[in-house]
C-alpha cells in the first residue's frame, strides 16, 4: 500500500480501538482539549515508529514538513511530546485489546526472552545520573557484555504477536520478571536456559496453567526426544525475530528518555506499532512479520 493508505489504515484502526476505551471512561476530567485528537496523536506516533523515526522531535518535524495539510492542528514540539507521553496508559490498553483480537492470549503456545536496554555507554555509567535508583548493572549473555540500564522482557504468541512486555532494572533475574507476563496465558511456554534450576522449577508449580519448556545445558541429562528438542529450538527463533524487529526497525534498545514517564510511553508506542503492523499484514493476507510488504518502495 502507499504511505497515504497506510496512514489512513492506522488512523481508522486506532480510532476504532480508542472509542472502546472512551466508551468506558472519560479520558480527561478537566483542562483544555489538545489541538490534535488522541486518535491522531497515537496514529502519528505509530506511523513514525514504523518508518524508523523514534524521537518526538523527529516525528514532529516529519509530520510538519510532509503532512501538515492532513494534520493542520499539529502544535508545538513541546506540546506534541507532552500530549504523547500523557497517553501511555491508553496506548498500552489499545495494544492489549488488539493483541486479544489477534488471539494472542487464547493461543496455547508462547515464547519469551529478554534483551538489554542500556541507558548510556558502560564507561559513563558511574558518572551518569540517568534513572538513578532505577537502572542497574546487568549482563547480556547473547552479547557477552555487562551494561548499565534496563532489561526488556518479552512474551509473544506462536504468530509473533506481542502478548506482554515489561522493562525491569538490568539486575532483576529473568526468572522473577517472567511471572509478570504469564498471568493471562495458558499452555506451553518456551523460554531460554536461564529459567533452569530446581528452586525455580519448584516455584513455578504455583502456575499450573503453564507448561514451561527450555533447552538443557550441556552438563545436564536430556530426557526428551531429539525431535522435540529440534522443534523447541526452531520454534523459539520466532521470539528472536521479534526482538530483532523491535531493535532494528523500532530502536527499542535505545532508551532516549530521562524520565520513566517518557520511557514508558516510548516502549508502549513501539509495542503497539509492531502489533498494528502484524494486524494490517494479516488483513492483507501477508505473513504477519514481513513488514517490508506493507509499504510500496
Amino acid at each position: 500500500m502507499s504511505i497515504e493508505e497506510f496512514i489512513i489504515s492506522v488512523y481508522c484502526l486506532v480510532d476504532e480501538l480508542l472509542k472502546n476505551v472512551e466508551g468506558r471512561q472519560k479520558l480527561r476530567q478537566r483542562g483544555f482539549q489538545p489541538g490534535l485528537s488522541d486518535s491522531e496523536m497515537i496514529s502519528l506516533e505509530i506511523i513514525a515508529e514504523f518508518l524508523g523515526i523514534d524521537t518526538d522531535k523527529g516525528a514532529w518535524e516529519y509530520f510538519c514538513n510532509h503532512w501538515r495539510s492532513w494534520f493542520p492542528r499539529l502544535g508545538s514540539r513541546a506540546n506534541y511530546a507532552k500530549h504523547a507521553a500523557n497517553l501511555w496508559g491508553i496506548t498500552q490498553h489499545i495494544q492489549t485489546t488488539l493483541a486479544k483480537r489477534l488471539g494472542a492470549f487464547s493461543d496455547l503456545l508462547h515464547m519469551s526472552d529478554g534483551f538489554p536496554m542500556p541507558t548510556c555507554h558502560f564507561k559513563r555509567a558511574q558518572s551518569s545520573r540517568l534513572f538513578s535508583g532505577e537502572a542497574a548493572y546487568g549482563y547480556c549473555a547473547s552479547k557477552g557484555e555487562t551494561y548499565y540500564g534496563f532489561k526488556g522482557n518479552l512474551l509473544i504468541n506462536s504468530e509473533g504477536v506481542i502478548t506482554a512486555m515489561t522493562a525491569t532494572a538490568a539486575n532483576v533475574d529473568e526468572r522473577h520478571s517472567l511471572w509478570d507476563l504469564i498471568n493471562d496465558v495458558r499452555g506451553m511456554l518456551i523460554a531460554d536456559k536461564g529459567l533452569i534450576g530446581a528452586d525455580y522449577q519448584n516455584e513455578r508449580r504455583q502456575f499450573a496453567h503453564i507448561n514451561l519448556q527450555t533447552a538443557t545445558r550441556s552438563n545436564m541429562q536430556e530426557t526428551r526426544s531429539e525431535k522435540f528438542i529440534n522443534w523447541l529450538k526452531s520454534t523459539r527463533r520466532l521470539v528472536e525475530t521479534v526482538i530483532g524487529q523491535l531493535t532494528t526497525r523500532f530502536n527499542i534498545e535505545k532508551v532516549r528518555a530521562r524520565k520513566r514517564w517518557y520511557l514508558t510511553n516510548r516502549i508502549a508506542r513501539k509495542v503497539l506499532a509492531h502489533t498494528i503492523a502484524v494486524f494490517i499484514n494479516k488483513q492483507k493476507g501477508n505473513p504477519p512479520l514481513q513488514f517490508e510488504l506493507l509499504l510500496k518502495p
